[in-house]
């Protein structure tokens, strides 16, 4: 049975061992591209509108301005390049569909490509989706050891590629003729990532912050052109009445080269007044607001919050960190969306050439593991033993990563408890400390030595199940958050378990005790009466 990709194409092979998009010197696909010079707001609008309407070639220049606004913008450039590189550093994990010895040789197939050296790079490249809406990649086939496999993902120049003019969503490929050809099956990997719904070419980044680097470009050179003007100092050199043409030429000439420029030169009996120099110099300000607001502005859209590139007056490294929560909903998102498109144009291809085609093929995560607090869960865990709850050691030890010690092994003791008051300097043995307690009266269980004791400890024999309405809330969320390994969610149930807390019983028993010492301190004689 024939081979054919997911769109129902037939795979001829013999296709697979060609590069159909490699570049050319002199012909339609050159590295060479040709640069857009200054942009203008009628300029902007027009390539904008030019990648509305996609087919022939329409969308050149707009990828042509979302590299220039990399290469232009040093804060955009630095937030879009942490946003990729935060997924393409996650890694590839490939996961079989069962546990079949079928389907777990595929999957090792499939990841056997993602341990190579140049993954990152590979995948970095293909997250340029990002930016610009699409990003392709050819895969190269090596057949040297006797199967296919992808020898490189070689990226492509967005400006060899274009969506049809009918979806809108498939791209073609700028053949030598200067028209536009399919992409062969099993060749590419066509990533499309997109900011928002609609056309794919609408869905980067670079047009919804092309508009803002705009005004940010604009306002660095009136910025530049204030500091020329404000920015350095004025020198006047004055001349008395009658001097000669040539002092006042050697006048000028050492005021130019002091500096070449604000320089004057006027005779000493006249003035030169400079109306309002200084609130002139004070609107600085203005320029470095409005490029802040922008760069706040170009944060958001790609990082989705501020504070972790732009701290400010207010801003802290802890604040940073709670909303770097934030950004991880868009990594996530951005590897899901690269994970789909890898298993689809790659990992469909490698399982299908080598092993048969398949009704459900591996799958790809690219996910990072959320932190652990062990802080945290080392005090859940400790309050949890206190409280009584039974709870397995290899539980412990799988929670902290930590390897269960052997027999023979150097192991950690706990600290020893501070000596008891009244022991001779040096005995602060455990052992020593223990018994010297049991001989004081002060830990032996259930001692009962006065009237108060016996009191108290009949009066809390009961105190357990007075206990449970309390507790048992707070026990069985930990339960569940010890099952599921969702602290989070305990600690943020904790302010509502503590007002669920049924304290009527033990709040009676603490009366009732009140009631009778103070009865029994009235009715039994002290020992100064006896």
């Amino acid at each position: 049975m024939a081979l054919v990709d997911h769109r129902g194409r037939p795979i001829g092979t013999r296709g697979l061992r060609r590069e159909q998009s490699a570049p050319t010197l002199g012909g339609v696909r050159s590295i060479w591209s040709q640069q857009i010079g200054d942009i203008t707001p009628e300029g902007m609008a027009a390539i904008l509108r030019e990648a509305e309407q996609p087919g022939d070639g329409a969308s050149a220049r707009y990828v042509e301005l979302a590299e220039i606004m990399e290469e232009r913008d040093m804060h955009y450039a630095g937030v879009l390049q942490t946003r990729k590189r935060s997924v393409a550093q996650i890694g590839v994990l490939v996961e079989p569909v069962s546990d079949s010895a079928d389907d777990v040789a595929d999957a090792e197939l499939c990841q056997a490509f993602f341990e190579r050296d140049s993954i990152e790079r590979e995948l970095f490249d293909l997250l340029d989706a990002i930016g610009k809406g699409y990003s392709v990649a050819e895969i190269l086939w090596d057949m040297s050891e006797g199967q296919w496999m992808p020898e490189r993902l070689a990226w492509r120049l967005p400006q060899w590629f274009d969506f049809d003019r009918t979806s809108g969503r498939q791209l073609l490929l700028r053949d030598e003729g200067g028209g536009w050809e399919e992409l062969a099956p099993y060749k590419f990997v066509c990533h499309v990532s997109s900011a928002k719904s609609g056309l794919p070419i609408r869905g980067g980044l670079a047009r919804i912050a092309a508009w803002g680097w705009l005004f940010k470009n604009y306002t660095l050179k009136d910025w530049v052109r204030f500091v020329e003007a404000y920015g350095m100092p004025v020198r006047i050199g004055k001349f008395e009445p009658g001097s000669s043409d040539a002092d006042r030429q050697v006048m000028w000439t050492a005021l130019a080269n002091v500096m070449p420029d604000m320089a004057a030169m006027i005779p000493k009996s006249m003035e030169i007044e400079w109306q309002n120099a200084d609130s002139v110099r004070g609107r600085s300000e203005i320029y470095r607001d409005l490029v802040s607001y922008i760069d706040n502005q170009l944060s958001i859209i790609v990082l989705g919050q501020t504070l972790t590139t732009e701290a400010g007056d207010r801003g802290a490294r802890s604040l940073g960190e709670v909303h770097d929560l934030v950004r991880r909903d868009i990594e996530h998102s951005d590897g899901a969306e690269l994970a789909a498109t890898l298993r689809r144009d790659l990992i469909m291809p490698l399982v299908a050439l080598n092993r048969g085609e398949r009704l459900e093929y591996p799958r790809v995560i690219i996910e990072r593991e959320p932190p652990k607090d062990l802080k945290m869960l080392a005090e859940v865990y400790t309050s949890l033993a206190n409280l009584g709850l039974p709870i397995r050691k290899d539980d412990v030890y799988q929670r902290f990563d930590i390897e269960r010690p052997e027999d023979g092994d150097d192991v950690l003791e706990p600290r020893a408890p501070p000596p008891m008051p009244g022991m001779p300097p040096g005995q602060d043995d455990p052992a020593m400390a223990r018994a010297m307690a049991l001989a004081l009266g002060q830990a032996r269980p259930g001692a009962v030595t006065d009237a108060i004791d016996l009191a108290v400890a009949q009066a809390t024999g009961d105190w357990q199940p007075l206990m449970d309405p309390m507790v048992q809330p707070v026990l069985a969320a930990a339960r569940d958050a010890l099952a599921t390994g969702d602290l989070e969610t305990f600690r943020a149930q904790l302010p509502a378990l503590l007002a669920r807390m049924d304290a009527t019983g033990m709040a009676q028993l603490l009366r009732n005790m009140t009631f009778s010492a103070e009865i029994s301190g009235r009715v039994i004689p002290s020992d100064a009466e006896t």
